[in-house]
């Protein structure tokens, strides 16, 4: 994976762990596994527009306080969430800040415009062809 524009420090970071759900038998209800990562836009050393962009973002996970609030328990050891939680967050980073190029228009060249109009004409005998028979 390419290095981050924006990397986020760990200091910007609060993480707290609880019990994870589902499956791992008697071991589930005495590790705390699962881990609850937030991060708070707002307070971040993120540029400007860049906050914004997240603010803005239609995401579940941030709060009306400009909270984001990532669950992580895919793993059986709390080292490996918080790792998977923070490379979450920095995807989530990465995507909001990166910016599509910008499309120029083009003219179609002749040989598509032929090609187009070739087509059109095929169909249109095609069309014509199923019309009433005369005897």
């Amino acid at each position: 994976m390419d290095k981050p524009r924006y990397p986020i420090s760990e200091r910007e970071v609060e993480f707290s762990a609880m019990r994870a759900q589902g499956a791992g038998g008697q071991n589930v209800n005495k590790v705390s596994s699962a881990v609850h990562l937030r991060f708070d836009v707002r307070a971040s050393s993120l540029p400007e527009w860049l906050r914004e962009r997240l603010l803005a973002l239609p995401d579940q996970r941030l709060n009306k306080d400009g909270v984001l609030v990532i669950k992580a328990q895919q793993y059986r050891t709390q080292e490996l969430n918080r790792a998977d939680a923070l490379q979450r967050l920095q995807a989530w980073v990465d995507a909001a800040s990166h910016t599509p190029k910008a499309r120029r228009a083009t003219k179609p060249t002749y040989g598509s415009k032929q090609r187009r109009l070739a087509g059109k004409t095929r169909r249109g005998e095609v069309k014509s062809l199923r019309g009433k028979v005369d005897l």
